[in-house]
């Protein structure tokens, strides 16, 4: 069972990696035509959302392998509450940057400017993309109780 949840581990992180790329895709958004806009706003909003599950599997299976650690390793408890915490301030971000993405996509189909939600959308992508790589970081060097 340690294996199958290490897998779907790994796996949720890679559904993850929508936030490490969606600053850079969004950049894009002020060089397309209205047309474009709302495609891109609209595959966005799709991938946000699987980014959202496979947050949950990361949940899921990340509170099974802490419970069931190997070699009996404990980790500490503000490690424990550090993750739990950036996990989620990222589902938060991400679900808020829905509704910006959503207006870029109503926008785009009554050819309106969405100037101030596309910055909006910048931002709260590069906060997500940083907090993507704290929390990599901390998978990767977790603390043990010695």
């Amino acid at each position: 069972m340690y294996s199958v949840m290490i897998f779907l581990h790994i796996l949720g992180a890679v559904g993850m990696g929508i936030y490490a790329i969606m600053p850079f895709v969004v950049g894009k958004f002020k060089q397309l035509s209205g047309a474009a806009q709302e495609g891109l706003a609209s595959g966005l909003i799709s991938s946000g959302r699987i980014g959202q599950y496979a947050l949950v599997l990361q949940l899921l299976t990340g509170g099974y392998l802490i419970s069931n650690a190997d070699g009996g390793a404990k980790y500490t408890v503000g490690w424990m509450v550090g993750t739990i915490v950036l996990f989620i301030v990222i589902g938060a971000l991400s679900g808020i940057i829905q509704a910006p993405l959503k207006r870029i996509a109503a926008a785009a189909v009554k050819s309106e400017s969405a100037s101030s939600d596309i910055s909006r959308v910048q931002t709260l992508s590069a906060i997500l993309f940083v907090l993507f790589l704290v929390i990599i970081w901390l998978m990767a060097h977790p603390t043990f109780k010695v």
